[in-house]
């Protein structure tokens, strides 16, 4: 007989797109964790999954697999590594498994991974017939009857099978280490700490979450000159052209493109009084260490704004809004370009004054993963 889940304490949770991803599963893995006590949980996730969810305290371990169904993942010749995996999904006796995703993805070809890997315990929504794929199937009403917050669409799908928390927020810790790092490096560019500062991100991934570099520009100009805020912009190496663009039109501004591993931007984030940035994985992690954050939504999909935290989300309303498209299908971007820098500027005003933050306050001083 397969034993139910208040007995099933080695826990695999299953979500395999990426950072941002992950951090809104977090509440639901803690609810995991915690139900019942005791339980240990694995994560399966992506690459850059893997990245942020080792610096998740409620998860035990994490094993990167880069799954053939996800859009992101790179083309294999033969299915050497899926076969290793599920190898490696059975040698840990998993008793149960919780497939996690959005309600526009199919979870059966998890479901059937998990199959494979011998775990008894299926949980996941999913608008097909599954069969024998999972045993706790949850019918899906995203999105014919409503749209959730992700963040509550995971936590709903957990509930079903008793597994709860009071504590709703995002979870990440960021070490004192790379907190020192990004100290170091802000205190040799010069920032003082004596004048007001922020936080610019202005990459994604896809696209059509971009908001225009000239009125990121834009708007980091009014903030220096104006309002004598200094700026401090962050990104990867592929956001160099938009980083060095914003960074040479604002006086005294500081470039850390391409300097900062994903924890120690995570410390530059939870160290900032304020971040501006895109629909992208810095404004989720910015909501997991409670730094307020102006959001340029892309309206792509309404689902992921910034969680439990003080927040400025900020579009201009299309008919082609819901269009899950990471390259804008009509062309013109019009539900970014049209928020005018103006605007960005004035919710970050705004945000300054209602929510006024110690620096540095949200950061753990135990190590990431501690418990």
């Amino acid at each position: 007989m397969t034993p139910g889940w208040d007995e099933a304490r080695n826990v695999l949770a299953v979500r395999l797109d990426a950072i941002g991803d992950v951090l809104m599963t977090t509440p639901a893995i803690r609810a995991l964790r915690g139900s019942p006590a005791h339980r240990s949980v694995t994560l399966l996730t992506s690459s850059a999954g893997a990245e942020v969810g080792r610096l998740v305290p409620e998860i035990d371990a994490v094993i990167a697999y880069d799954a053939p169904w996800m859009k992101s993942s790179p083309d294999r010749p033969d299915p050497r590594h899926d076969l290793e995996t599920i190898d490696r999904l059975q040698a840990l006796g998993f008793d149960a498994a919780v497939i996690f995703t959005v309600y526009d993805q199919d979870p059966l070809p998890a479901a059937f991974l998990c199959v494979l890997a011998g775990i008894p315990l299926r949980l996941a929504h999913t608008h097909a017939k599954p069969y024998h794929l999972l045993t706790d199937p949850v019918d899906d009403p995203e999105p014919e009857r409503f749209v959730r917050h992700e963040v509550r669409r995971q936590l709903d799908l957990v509930a079903h099978v008793g597994a709860l928390t009071r504590d709703e927020h995002l979870s990440l810790h960021v070490r004192d280490g790379a907190v020192a790092r990004v100290r170091r490096r802000l205190a040799a560019s010069g920032l003082d700490g004596q004048r007001p500062w922020f936080l610019l991100h202005p990459g994604a991934t896809a696209p059509s979450r971009r908001y225009p570099t000239e009125s990121f520009a834009a708007a980091a100009r009014q903030l220096r000159s104006v309002h004598g805020w200094r700026v401090v912009v962050t990104g990867s190496g592929r956001d160099r052209d938009a980083v060095e663009t914003i960074a040479r039109s604002v006086p005294d501004a500081i470039s850390l493109v391409g300097e900062l591993d994903l924890e120690d931007l995570a410390a530059a984030i939870a160290l900032a009084p304020l971040l501006i940035a895109n629909n992208s994985a810095p404004a989720h992690i910015a909501a997991a260490v409670g730094t307020p954050v102006v959001d340029l939504y892309a309206l792509t999909n309404p689902q992921h704004t910034p969680w439990l935290v003080p927040a400025r989300v900020l579009s201009h309303d299309v008919p082609c809004r819901s269009c899950h498209a990471s390259v804008c299908p009509e062309g013109h971007h019009d539900c970014l370009r049209r928020v005018p820098g103006e605007a960005v500027v004035e919710a970050a005003l705004e945000l300054a004054a209602a929510s006024p933050r110690p620096r540095g306050t949200s950061i753990a001083s135990e190590p990431a993963g501690a418990a």
